[in-house]
């Protein structure tokens, strides 16, 4: 494993890590809660309830997002676009699957890293729609305003990875990775109020 790849895999961990924190902490919480009552109330029972669907739902995305894919997986639209839902509720963000049929799980996982970057961009919320568009991908972000990190997506087209990189960005550098093995070109196109990604 190249020192890279070691990096990229450290990232991973500490992002998968970091993001389910909260949630099963509140797990936690929402337990201590009914221990000092003595008894459930639903207050505390609706705390762990949405705790445990939004740790549920970051679980399913990234297994798809971050996990191991063969070209031989298959993900269906209905699957797709509900772990897109699922992960994005609660948020400002929405998160679009606007693909027909099933797609190659492979291709799946490399559209849902363009949409994590694409989310960096939306400081205050906004929109990610993935559409498949002539034997590819079109990624787009959409929002009130952009927050484009010129570091990071020089990542996607070749550049180094920063030595700073943190664990929140490191779907920039496993997209740079993953893309070319499998045959896609990376096109990034920036607006005043769009970003957006082609896998061609």
């Amino acid at each position: 494993m190249s020192l890279d790849n070691a990096r990229i895999a450290g990232l991973v961990g500490s992002r998968l890590c970091h993001d389910l924190v909260s949630p099963v902490g509140a797990i936690s919480n929402g337990l201590e809660l009914i221990a000092l009552s003595g008894s459930p109330g639903s207050d505390e029972m609706a705390l762990i309830a949405q705790s445990c669907a939004s740790a549920s739902a970051r679980i399913n995305f990234f297994r798809v997002a971050f996990g191991a894919a063969s070209a031989e997986q298959r993900i269906g639209a209905a699957e797709a676009g509900k772990l897109l839902t699922d992960y994005a509720g609660g948020s400002r963000l929405a998160l679009l699957w606007q693909a027909p049929g099933d797609a190659e799980r492979r291709d799946v996982q490399l559209a849902f890293l363009a949409a994590l970057c694409c989310e960096t961009a939306l400081p205050l919320g906004g929109r990610v729609v993935i559409a498949s568009e002539a034997g590819g991908w079109r990624i787009t972000g959409t929002g009130p305003r952009l927050g484009i990190e010129p570091a990071l997506w020089k990542i996607l087209q070749g550049g180094a990875l920063p030595a700073d990189l943190a664990p929140a960005r490191v779907q920039f550098a496993l997209l740079a990775m993953l893309a070319p093995e499998r045959g896609r070109k990376l096109e990034l196109t920036t607006g005043e109020a769009a970003v957006s990604i082609r896998l061609g």
